[in-house]
């Protein structure tokens, strides 16, 4: 039971601005592995992009 509330009480609370960046820079890194393969170009912009949010979530602390 208890499990459950806390389960809920996780559902409702709001992500902070530094947890956003961090899931969208754990995303973008994904997409920069997965495009490796395909289109280094593409690959190589992902990871820039990577790389800036890490910079911000850095400047967030």
């Amino acid at each position: 039971m208890l499990n459950i509330i806390i389960f809920d009480m996780k559902l409702f609370t709001r992500k902070s601005k530094k947890e956003k960046l961090q899931k969208q820079y754990r995303k973008k890194l994904e997409e920069a592995y997965k495009m490796s393969t395909i289109s280094r170009a593409k690959s190589d912009e992902l990871t820039y992009q990577a790389e800036q949010l890490l910079k911000e979530i850095e400047n967030e602390n």
